[in-house]
């Protein structure tokens, strides 16, 4: 369905909820989702939501993800307190990748790391680019709320 936009005008648009309803979830009922910090444009992490997740984050405003370690619902900084925050949401050209323009409190790689993209391949090695803010035992020390 979202492919329908591809030949409108700026300011057109589809029915969310028609468009919610033809998202191409795997067999899981996950799609991928891209976060990315909203001023700086920096990748922060990719992770997975399913429908619920997708209409919790809208609703809310706090990202929430599908665990697949966990199968569980989990909401970001739930256990860290490095909460994200949605600015913008974004679908890409076919549906099938999400992309949340956040506000990213601290770290947002469970490492400690602002970012989970910090291994960078150079020719035959691949590269350790960025230290972590905070060592994950610091992170994870204190118990956060699971606050919506």
């Amino acid at each position: 369905m979202i492919e329908q936009n591809e030949n409108r005008e700026v300011g057109e648009a589809l029915p969310w909820g028609d468009v919610l309803a033809d998202l191409p979830f795997n067999e899981q009922g996950l799609v991928p989702a891209i976060a990315q910090q909203y001023d700086t444009g920096e990748v922060l992490m990719m992770a997975w939501m399913n429908r619920a997740e997708i209409l919790e984050t809208l609703q809310h405003g706090r990202v929430c993800y599908w665990s697949r370690s966990r199968a569980k619902l989990w909401r970001k900084g739930e256990s860290s307190g490095q909460i994200q925050m949605l600015k913008e949401f974004y679908l890409d050209c076919d549906g099938d990748t999400l992309l949340l323009k956040v506000d990213q409190k601290g770290p947002a790689c469970h490492t400690g790391r602002r970012s989970c993209f910090y291994n960078k391949v150079s020719g035959d090695r691949v590269e350790v680019v960025s230290a972590p803010l905070i060592a994950p035992d610091r992170l994870y020390a204190q118990p956060h709320g699971a606050q919506p």
